[in-house]
């Protein structure tokens, strides 16, 4: 994944798409499978804002079956059943528990109902997969972490689960094969216009500081929470990471506050907690977790559970994301749609509005279609079921198996190694070789983490890396995952160094950023 801000100055393209999220990277990626020449900018990095901040679901959305929602659920489960086929290493299968107590909002009845009728919509009612209900003492023993006074019992249901930094990731390089041209750190100025229409932008290189206009057919803007659109209303959530108390399976809670769910999810090894739901109107540049928030969500957690009372102390990272909904007169950004549009502006620009992570695909092609309508161009959707850019072809449980025992043969430790083939896919073998070259390489970069040096340095060298938060936060999270100290992270930033080429002040320019924004809290 190279990075030349010269394929973009001066060029002539079908579509620009500027925003490099999950909606501007399966547009560029979709259009550029049908045949257009695409280009694809972002004023950051790939995934840098909410796609970066999300639950880690690709999920239908149990709660909106409450408000009646159900084409949504019905597009979102569709796509997640779609995903878990043609990107078993990107989307893996996680099942939730949901359990009962005495004084939850929802009984008995009313689970088994949204359950069923969730399963319905997904398409697997009658399979192993489908929602289970257990007693209390089978729950119990399931989640053990649960406080067992006032629980009565429990369901499990299935949804899933991935690492949403490298899905927007491997959308690009995929992208990147099919013709398009990517550019992370590259912001529009100003928009060109001929005749009342829009015809270019002006772009800037934030790396070097050059700047040039690039000119389209059609212009797509896809910025998320830099939309700027008055329609549009901003909700912020909060996650918190804590120490594991789960294996291999999640929680749907409620909260008790407020009545609205929340998840206690296992990610790399430790507890993801999340997400909060309030309005935002503050600096769309600067989003952070508040000690609200903070108490909020330990506050709720800590009263379900037993084995823990986690205090500001126990959190190992934080992340807040601000999601993008219509404008609605609902008191609460819980009970407004999750639901996208596309609207045209009088010059012909094309605006992304709203969306689901897990739906954006289909969203995408409905942009992707418009696109080509406007431009005459007859070609149909080709991402729909089409196997992602790092799958191998081969039967993939078959090639997992045979990659986890090469792993082992080169000295990965067993969790490590399951990571390293979900992150990487086929490309797995890349990073195979640079271990046969330097075994040391085998090692993980902190023992807490499941992530080892080759896979640091491939990352570095392959990933279009350009600062040390891309590569130590989206890349490989470890500046969430962890509480790293300054030599740590001095460490992580002189391996950095060596394989981008940066000077000594480079170097500590990136090491001082990295650190005021994520050791300082």
């Amino acid at each position: 994944m190279d990075r030349s801000f010269a394929q973009l100055a001066g060029h002539h393209f079908d579509v620009l798409i500027c925003g490099g999220g999950i909606y501007g990277a399966w547009t560029a990626y979709d259009a550029a499978l049908r045949g257009l020449k695409v280009a694809i900018v972002d004023q950051g990095d790939w995934a840098c804002a909410t796609s970066s901040a999300s639950s880690k679901l690709i999920h239908g959305g149990l709660r909106y079956l409450e408000t009646l929602d159900f084409k949504l659920v019905k597009k979102a489960l569709r796509e997640r059943e779609m995903l878990m086929k043609a990107a078993p290493h990107r989307v893996w299968p996680l099942r939730f528990g949901i359990p009962i107590f005495t004084d939850s909002r929802l009984n008995t009845l009313l689970l088994k109902a949204g359950l069923t009728l969730y399963d319905f919509l997904a398409g697997i009612l009658t399979t192993d997969q489908a929602h289970r209900r257990f007693s209390r003492t089978q729950f119990s023993e399931r989640f053990s972490c649960l406080n067992p006074e006032s629980l009565t019992g429990g369901f499990t249901y299935l949804d899933a689960q991935t690492d949403d930094a490298r899905f927007v990731l491997e959308l690009i390089d995929g992208a990147i094969a099919a013709g398009a041209v990517c550019v992370n750190y590259c912001k529009v100025t100003d928009f060109i216009e001929n005749n009342g229409q829009i015809c270019g932008a002006k772009i800037q290189d934030n790396v070097e500081g050059n700047t040039a206009e690039v000119y389209a057919r059609q212009i797509v803007k896809a910025t998320g929470r830099w939309i700027t659109e008055s329609e549009s209303r901003l909700s912020k959530g909060v996650h918190l990471i804590l120490p594991k108390i789960l294996e291999n399976e999640a929680l749907l809670l409620t909260a008790k506050s407020d009545g609205r769910v929340f998840f206690m999810m296992p990610w790399y090894g430790l507890t993801l907690l999340g997400t909060t739901d309030t309005d935002y109107t503050g600096d769309i540049e600067h989003v952070t977790v508040s000690v609200d928030e903070v108490d909020y969500l330990l506050t709720e957690a800590n009263r379900v559970c037993k084995t823990v009372n986690w205090t500001e102390q126990d959190i190992i990272g934080r992340y807040a994301g601000l999601r993008v909904l219509k404008q609605s007169s609902n008191a609460t950004p819980t009970d407004v749609s999750r639901d996208w549009e596309l609207k045209t502006a009088d010059n012909g620009l094309l605006m992304s509005i709203g969306g689901k992570f897990t739906s954006a695909r289909e969203d995408a092609a409905q942009i992707v279609n418009t696109v080509c309508e406007n431009l005459a161009i007859n070609e149909p959707c080709k991402t729909n079921g089409r196997s992602f850019p790092w799958l191998e072809e081969m039967d993939y449980r078959l090639w997992f198996d045979t990659a986890m025992v090469k792993a082992e043969e080169q000295g990965i430790d067993y969790e490590s190694a399951q990571w390293l083939i979900r992150r990487h896919g086929k490309r797995v073998v890349e990073i195979f070789h640079l271990i046969e070259q330097d075994p040391h390489l085998s090692w993980r970069i902190t023992p807490s983490l499941p992530f080892i040096l080759a896979d640091l340095m491939f990352c570095a060298g392959n990933e279009m890396v350009v600062h040390l938060e891309d590569l130590l936060r989206r890349r490989i999270p470890v500046l969430i995952l962890s509480k790293m100290t300054q030599a740590e992270l001095r460490h992580l930033a002189e391996i950095t160094a060596n394989i981008l080429g940066w000077d000594a002040a480079t170097l500590n320019n990136e090491f001082e950023t990295c650190a005021r924004k994520w050791l300082l809290h």
